[in-house]
């Protein structure tokens, strides 16, 4: 069904749309490619939110050679009136001849519909030319548009012996420079960063992205059921508000807190905790598509007893702690092994001298 040129020029258009993994949150990451007679006429990828789409870059850039060319986009062409136009209808309204897309939008407003207006149009189309690559490259999008929730991935810095801090809670540092760089971009990729009460009140973090240049802040959520949350904590004091999900609706012991600096959000209970999994609706309702998870084994041990952990990103260091040092999740115990959860490995990979690990949890079996 598709050629090599196909490929070719598609996995460019993927390059393109790699270029905004930092920048388009909530948006898609989106790259767009124009040929004409064989030859690349224009090129675009989407920025950011509010600004144009690829495929208006790329048309932008091809001018009068966009009438009759193929265009290589790795999501379908939107059909509906966002903060922008619907690409669809200039695509229309430029002539091209043939929309190849690396996959349906999963957006319920587009679902099909610019694929419909453009062969309305008498465009040809035709979908799933590297629909896996593109599929990899926006998982948050995807979730909060197929399961109502966002892609959820937990940062974990390890010694060789599955050890996260020592038993006084000190951890500075497990990992090496290079992988507590490479977590700083896992960091400025996120819609949000998630963490729970125990690590705000052992570490009181900043949760900001700490690398040179101008990046975008990911939104802070701290879990705190009782709402503990101290007012001098750091993250109230950094740019926009920190998101505190609590159990707890006293106005009156939310007002220091917002005052402070912070936004609450009172959720249900679920089991005398904090309802994770209703947390993660309202994120997806706000727009969240990527959290990054970056708590102690409390947190991480429930949103993984919950199946709210999508992937597990381990930066394992050359070190022993000790079998009195902290561990990665607070799970019950278990009577058969057949109770384990498995993880499916994604990519290993030295940095520096520490080994990352990224792995996805797979579906208990019965």
């Amino acid at each position: 069904m598709f050629s090599a040129a196909d490929h070719a020029f598609m996995a460019e258009a993927l390059r393109l749309a790699e270029q905004g993994l930092y920048t388009t949150d909530p948006n898609p990451r989106v790259g767009c490619v124009l040929v004409k007679d064989g030859n690349v006429v224009g090129r675009g990828f989407h920025r950011r939110a509010g600004e144009a789409h690829a495929e208006v870059n790329a048309l932008k850039q091809a001018g009068s050679d966009a009438h009759g060319a193929t265009v290589y986009v790795t999501l379908e062409p939107c059909a509906h009136f966002g903060r922008t136009g619907p690409c669809a209808n200039m695509l229309v309204q430029a002539n091209v001849a043939r929309v190849i897309a690396a996959m349906a939008d999963p957006n319920p407003q587009v679902a099909g519909k610019g694929f419909e207006k453009l062969r309305a149009a008498g465009i040809e189309t035709a979908v799933g030319l590297l629909a896996t690559e593109t599929r990899a490259l926006n998982p948050g999008f995807v979730s909060r548009m197929t399961r109502g929730r966002p892609w959820v991935r937990s940062k974990l810095a390890v010694s060789l012996d599955g050890r996260t801090a020592l038993a006084s809670g000190a951890s500075k540092w497990i990992s090496g420079e290079a992988a507590r760089e490479d977590a700083q971009r896992w960091r400025a990729r996120s819609s949000a960063i998630l963490t729970g009460i125990g690590t705000l009140l052992a570490d009181d973090p900043a949760l900001t992205v700490r690398l040179p240049g101008e990046w975008r802040q990911p939104r802070r959520i701290v879990v705190d059921a009782q709402l503990r949350t101290p007012a001098d904590a750091r993250l109230l004091k950094k740019a926009g508000k920190t998101l505190i999900a609590t159990l707890v609706a006293d106005a009156r012991r939310h007002a220091a807190l917002v005052t402070a600096g912070a936004a609450i959000m009172v959720l249900p209970a679920a089991d005398g905790h904090v309802d994770l999994a209703a947390l993660m609706r309202q994120l997806a309702a706000n727009e969240c598509n990527e959290v990054l998870v970056e708590a102690g084994a409390v947190l991480n041990g429930a949103l993984l007893k919950a199946g709210l952990l999508d992937e597990l990103i381990i930066y394992m260091a050359p070190q022993i702690l000790g079998d009195t040092a902290r561990g990665m999740f607070r799970l019950p115990a278990l009577d058969r092994l057949q109770e384990r959860i498995e993880l499916q490995l994604a990519d290993v990979r030295m940095l520096g001298s520490d080994l990352r690990i990224l792995t996805v949890p797979q579906p208990r079996k019965s």
